[in-house]
């Protein structure tokens, strides 16, 4: 006698239960879960003959109709790789705006702080990368990953944006009668850059690599006379390195060359400064004010840049999160209607 194996729901209402319990070969399977989290039931596989198995009059499934799924799908993961796209643009500004910052020689002094925007931008190209692969291969588990990970690279940069802003937002700086830049104090800078950046234990390698910049030299290749020189609108670091503050009273030979101060108590750094090119004014703290006023105003510069980038990227994170969470939806339903058959 010829046995079909049937898989049929236990609730089924054409099989009575005490037919249920005198078929042989019964073995409960349970079944995926539903979208909407229905409790877990069990089918059972029935060994019937050909006559049993017409009498039972069981209704066939219906063909399940793949193509509104797959398309919802396929569109979802669409939607991602477009916005993995966008992610990935949003990272070459970051590098270039960390780049950009560690090119600069008081960066260039301060180890710690030269590189971690361009990390940062290194970091969300890769995840982008990866977020692109998994959307374009729908490969779930790696979305899953590119979405956990830039949300701990979002926090990152709204981490450092937010600190960047509150300690750079003293300046500082005062106008000088007469003169196109300005001069700094260091006690106008927030506690937290002249504790952790111009601190005793930092200024010695700081000014050492400042001494063999050519920060001062430019000024002697720039400038010939005094009229020139206090017109000029040079750095906060030129500002504050290169030259005695003009409170000395000293007079003006070349802008790294000062001579005969009047005013030699005006000032702790008057007695600080030294026409030797090595030194000039490198142990001032009018130079260390300099250094923060350098620092204050090129991060100002990159926060903007750094803002857009945060923005773009929240949004696109959310959409993203949206998107994913769509297509897992439309995976886990379709799982269940084939777990019925």
């Amino acid at each position: 006698m010829l046995k079909y194996h049937v898989v049929v729901p236990s609730w089924h209402p054409k099989i009575p239960p005490p037919l249920l319990q005198k078929l042989t070969n019964i073995q409960p399977i349970p079944l995926c879960y539903s979208k909407n989290s229905l409790s877990l039931t069990h089918t059972h596989t029935l060994s019937l003959s050909l006559s049993t198995f017409l009498s039972l009059s069981l209704p066939l499934p219906l063909p399940l109709n793949r193509t509104s799924t797959s398309t919802a799908m396929a569109v979802s993961n669409n939607i991602t790789s477009v916005l993995n796209f966008i992610s990935l643009l949003c990272s070459i500004p970051i590098i270039a705006s960390g780049i950009w910052l560690a090119s600069k020689p008081d960066n260039a002094c301060i180890h710690w702080l030269r590189w971690p925007v361009v990390f940062i931008g290194i970091a969300f190209l890769l995840v982008s990368l990866a977020g692109f692969v998994g959307a374009y291969w729908n490969k779930q588990s790696l979305l899953a990953f590119y979405l956990m990970c830039m949300a701990v690279l979002i926090t990152a940069l709204l981490i450092l944006l937010v600190l960047a802003f509150i300690v750079t937002r003293p300046s500082g700086g005062y106008a000088v009668p007469g003169r196109g830049y300005q001069e700094y104090q260091l006690a106008g800078f927030s506690a937290w850059l002249r504790n952790h950046v111009v601190n005793y234990e930092n200024w010695g390698k700081i000014r050492a690599c400042l001494a063999n910049s050519d920060t001062c030299a430019k000024l002697d290749r720039e400038f010939i006379t005094a009229e020139q020189f206090f017109s000029a609108h040079i750095s906060p670091l030129q500002s504050g390195c290169c030259k005695p503050p003009t409170i000395c009273g000293y007079q003006f030979v070349n802008p790294t060359m000062w001579v005969g101060p009047v005013n030699a108590l005006g000032d702790p750094d008057c007695t600080v400064w030294s026409n030797d090119q090595t030194q000039l004014c490198y142990n001032c703290n009018s130079c260390k004010a300099g250094l923060l006023g350098n620092l204050r105003r090129e991060w100002r510069k990159s926060n903007v840049v750094l803002i857009i980038a945060v923005v773009v990227l929240i949004w696109v994170y959310l959409i993203a999160c949206s998107a994913f969470r769509n297509a897992q939806t439309e995976e886990l339903f379709d799982r269940y209607k084939q777990g019925w058959v």
